[in-house]
Parts: structure tokens; C-alpha cells; sequence
């Protein structure tokens, strides 16, 4: 089959195309013929930072493909299912960006017939990690469906990333009030695509102003992409609000108005999805499962996520876009 994998820590030039042989799937795992790979920035920041513990590693986590075969102990009806995957090489060597993968069965989600494999590839990590940003708060709700956020305010600082379209996504299902920030005309638009009813162009307005203007109690759950904000996060807090941070930089430090939260009963969490409680993550699964099911997520410039697909063999550019900030999802189509 077909893999790509590097052996060392570095740069995309570590990642080579080669040929190995098919893997069987142990007790517990199934084996998937993937079609399409997703990338993420965790992906670039590990093959940059750290040699692979098993001497070589197969790059990407996300992807969608069809169950080819299954381990001992794994229902033998899944042959021949269509799949989205999640988490394929946390702690492990086998990651999507191959022909064929090996993932735990509880790794492996149904993939409706109407929908892409494209769209598969891109739930997994940026999904969950929204999902996780939205439900962290004691008084925000644990699961996200129809109604469960209503009468509720979102904002989603960087809405037109591949996160912040998530969170949009799934808040506006949900039934919030969503405000996101973006840094211009062309994100405005594709932040709007994806179903936030307020877009702030934080380099044209006072976006705390802007926040209080459309809601002027404050926002219950903020969706944050940077420390920088900080600040902006305490001065548009609702009582008992949630400031939920998924991204930031080695030795990054925020600095937080003390008093002004302890008398909000502001709550801030810090959120690496592939560290989060178990439970968190399976009902994360469960609850973007019922939104694809029900046609809520999408993919595309028309639903604010704009597509990059490149060839496998063309992997290491892929990393290269993702980690150059290339504006919504860059996937590798594994069967090019």
C-alpha cells in the first residue's frame, strides 16, 4: 500500500511516500481503505517537534474511507461501511495519510450515504475540539442539539478557521445567538456562510463595543483562538460565562482581570481535545454523528469552509498550507 511516513523530527521535507506492506488489524481494531485525509496544525506542529516513538510514523488523524476488514472481537458486518475517523494516530503510527489505516473500532464513526467523504474527513478534530469549547461551562449545556442552546449567546473569536466554523456550525444548530470576529471582507463573508448572525471585522470595529451593542447582558460561552484576547473575553462576559481556549504558542501566558471574573463567576477552561476525559469525547461523537445525520454540517466556500485538496503524494504541501495559515480545510485525497 501506499503510506506516507517520516521517520525523524522536522520539516515537510521528512515526509516521504513509500510502499508498505498491509497491515492486518489486531484484537479490537478495524482496517480502513481511506479515501480522503484531513489535516489539522497538530499534525505539522508534532512531525515538526517530535521523532516518532515507534522509529516511523504515518501523519494525520482525521479521515473517511470504507471499513475493509476487522480485528478479533469486532462485529464483522462493519466490512464494507462507510466511516469517518477520528484520532487515528494519537499514541499510535498508523494516521490517515495512507491507503489503508488501522484505528480502534470506537475510532471509527457511520458515514451517511449522502455525505462526502470530503465532509468526513474534515469532522474529527475540529468538531470535537468545538464541541468541547461549547459544553465546558456549568451553565452552559453538556450535549448540542436542536433547542439545547437557545436563548443563549455565542461568540466565536476566528470564525473562519476550520475550528471556529465548526463551533459556528454547531452553536447555530443549537439554537444560539452567534457573533464571530474575523480579520476582513472575504472571512466576514465565509464566517456569515457558516451561520453566525453577527460578524465583527476586529480590524474595522470595537468589538467590545460591537458585543454589547448585540448583546448587551454579555455572551455565555466564548470560543477562543488566541491569548491575545483576553482582555476582550473579560470585557463581553455574561455572569457565570465560559471562556473556553483551544489554541496557542509555547511559552504563551494570558493575563486575566481577577476581581472582574470572581464577580462574574467567569469561568475560563483550556481545551486540548486529545487529552479530554473520555466522556467528553464520546458524546462529542455522538453529538456531530446526529448533526451530520441530520444534513446540519457542511463543507465549502457556500458553507464558509473553502476546500484545498492535494494528491497524496503531494502531502508535505498540504502540511506546508496548513502550517502557512491557508484559510478553511486542506484534505488529501489518498485515492489521487
Amino acid at each position: 500500500m501506499r503510506a506516507v511516513v517520516y521517520e525523524r523530527a522536522g520539516g515537510p521535507e521528512v515526509l516521504q511516500l513509500v510502499e508498505r506492506e498491509v497491515p492486518e488489524p489486531g484484537p479490537g481494531e478495524v482496517r480502513v481503505r481511506v479515501a480522503v485525509s484531513g489535516v489539522n496544525p497538530t499534525d505539522w506542529k508534532v512531525r515538526a517537534t517530535a521523532a516518532p516513538a515507534a522509529g516511523w510514523q504515518i501523519p494525520h488523524q482525521d479521515g473517511a474511507g470504507v471499513v475493509d476488514a476487522v480485528g478479533q472481537g469486532v462485529d464483522a458486518a462493519l466490512v464494507g461501511r462507510r466511516v469517518w475517523i477520528w484520532e487515528a494516530a494519537f499514541g499510535r503510527p498508523w494516521g490517515t495519510a495512507a491507503e489503508l489505516v488501522l484505528v480502534p473500532v470506537a475510532h471509527v464513526v457511520p458515514l451517511p450515504d449522502h455525505t462526502s467523504f470530503q465532509l468526513g474527513a474534515s469532522l474529527g478534530i475540529p468538531f470535537l475540539t468545538a464541541h468541547r469549547c461549547l459544553t465546558l461551562g456549568e451553565s452552559a449545556p453538556s450535549r448540542i442539539g436542536p433547542g439545547t442552546f437557545e436563548g443563549r449567546t455565542v461568540l466565536v473569536q476566528g470564525g473562519a478557521g476550520a475550528v471556529g466554523n465548526a463551533a459556528v456550525q454547531l452553536a447555530s444548530w443549537a439554537g444560539a445567538r452567534v457573533l464571530t470576529t474575523v480579520s476582513g471582507p472575504e472571512k466576514a463573508q465565509l464566517a456569515a456562510a457558516a451561520g453566525a448572525h453577527d460578524v465583527i471585522d476586529y480590524r474595522r470595529e470595537d468589538v467590545a463595543a460591537r458585543v454589547r451593542e448585540v448583546a448587551p447582558r454579555g455572551v455565555d460561552v466564548v470560543v477562543e483562538v488566541s491569548g491575545v484576547n483576553a482582555g476582550l473575553d473579560s470585557a463581553v462576559l455574561a455572569p457565570h460565562g465560559t471562556v473556553a481556549l483551544y489554541a496557542g504558542t509555547p511559552g504563551e501566558s494570558i493575563t486575566i482581570p481577577l476581581r472582574d471574573q470572581m464577580t462574574l463567576n467567569g469561568q475560563w477552561h483550556f481545551v486540548l481535545v486529545y487529552t479530554a476525559p473520555r466522556a467528553a469525547k464520546a458524546a462529542a461523537v455522538e453529538d456531530v454523528e446526529a448533526a451530520v445525520a441530520a444534513g446540519a454540517v457542511r463543507i465549502g466556500r457556500e458553507a464558509g469552509l473553502p476546500l484545498t485538496v492535494l494528491p497524496l503524494a503531494e502531502t508535505a504541501q498540504a502540511q506546508a498550507a496548513v502550517e502557512g495559515g491557508a484559510v478553511g480545510k486542506v484534505l488529501v485525497d489518498v485515492t489521487a
